[in-house]
This record gives C-alpha cells, structure tokens and sequence, in this order.
C-alpha cells in the first residue's frame, strides 16, 4: 500500500524555498551533482539510478526553480539529485546562513555540543565524526549501502536505529529516497542530517531531524572545476559549513 505521507519533508523543502529564481545550469559529475542559479550555486551527492524516466525531460537547465523544485522526489536520483542541488542554491546561500545559523569550523560543526560519552551511536554513511566519539561512546555502528570492512550494510539499520541514542544520517539520503524510513527508525534517537546535500531549510526540523549541518558555497569557480574533473576530496573547500540546531 502506498504511504501517503512518504514525500512531506520533500514537499516541507518546496513549500518553504524563500523566493524562486531560474537554473542557469547543471552538472552531473563523477562524485557530485552540481547546480548554478540566479540564487547562487550549491551541490547534492551524485547518485546512480536513470533506469526511471525524468520528471523533465527537457533537462532542469533553464526552469524556474520552483516548478524544478518537483524533481526532488523523482525516483530518477540522477535528476533528483540536481533538484536537490537546485532548491539548495536558494536554500544555502551566504546572506540567508549568515542570519539563520551558526558557522563552526569543519572538523567538528556537524557534533559540535554533542555528548556521546555512554551513548549507542548510528553512522548511516561513512561519516567521520569527531575523535572522541568512538573512545566516549557506549558502541559505534556505521551502516553502508556500499560496506566496507566492520561495517553493516544498510539493511541492518531497521535492527540497529532503533537502539541507538544518537544518528548522524549522510544527506544523500535524501536523493535516494531512504531518509522518510531513517527517521521513523530514529524518531527516540538525536538525530542529524549532514552533508554538502543538505537544504538549511529550518522547517525540515518538524520531521524529526534536530540538527541541519550543510555547505555554504563561496568560491564558485573552484567547485565548478573541483565537479567537472571528479576531483577527490571535500567540497567544503569552497565555502563554509553551517549548522542549524532545534
């Protein structure tokens, strides 16, 4: 039976994108899906699955954001995902996380505050996390669509969530679909959403998320390029992390 309910949080991010604006541009790259506007540039994690026709066939490039804004629940990730980067040019830009968030340095923005000390916690995707966390925490399980040595693969997250204290949930989450059912697994958990994915969209926290953390991007050219050659590495070095906290 289909879950009526199962795309809110996308239609919580287009009914509160602050004003509009046109695609100037996308770009599907190696690693990221990369998005330029007349809002400002912002990017979603690449992700594979074109086996479902576009919502828009014609491309995003050229559409008004808002009516593009709809492919963010496109079952096509590829598409989906450069929506996503879409609606975060609006959402992510310098003037709106300089009077809605709280800058931190990179190593530690997404945790910052966060006791983990005796705490069970989840990784859905490879995050890192600050040091401390895995000598303070009861137990650490990171749960992989793709794992790799220790850890689980994300079909254990409906078993393991639920026990956990705290959850740290990669944004790509929410390109493929996966982050409605995280959050039913997490809602008695702390639970953040972090990545270069995220929309600082403050209304998203009424879905049980209670910490945004997403990139601000502030050198354009360097992330275009950084895209377009596949480049490893963070993209954080083109712009400045933010965090928004229930």
């Amino acid at each position: 039976m289909m879950r009526e309910n199962f795309f809110a949080l996308y239609n919580t991010m287009i009914d509160a994108l602050p004003g509009g604006g046109v695609i100037e541009s996308v770009l599907s790259g190696e690693r990221w899906a990369l998005a330029e506007s007349s809002a400002g540039c912002a990017l979603a994690m690449m992700t594979e699955g074109d086996s479902i026709a576009h919502m828009f066939p014609e491309g995003l490039s050229g559409m008004d954001i808002r009516t593009a804004a709809h492919a963010i629940k496109s079952w096509n990730f590829e598409e989906s995902g450069l929506a996503i980067a879409a609606v975060n040019s609006v959402y992510n830009t310098p003037e709106r996380m300089e009077a809605l968030s709280c800058y931190l340095p990179y190593e530690r923005f997404y945790t910052d505050g966060i006791d983990f000390r005796g705490k069970t916690v989840g990784l859905v995707g490879h995050l890192h996390g600050p040091r401390n966390m895995r000598q303070d925490a009861k137990a650490v399980y990171i749960l992989e669509r793709s794992p790799q040595d220790g850890d689980y693969p994300d079909s254990a997250c409906d078993y393991i969530l639920p026990q956990c204290d705290i959850v740290l949930i990669t944004g790509s989450s929410l390109v493929n679909k996966t982050l409605p059912h995280l959050l039913e697994l997490c809602k008695n958990a702390y639970t953040v959403l972090t990545g270069p994915t995220v929309p600082m969209c403050p209304e998203l926290m009424e879905h049980g998320i209670d910490r945004l953390a997403g990139l601000c991007v502030t050198d354009q050219d360097g992330l275009r390029a950084h895209v377009v050659h596949g480049c490893h590495g963070s993209p954080f070095i083109f712009g400045k992390p933010f965090v928004l906290i229930k």
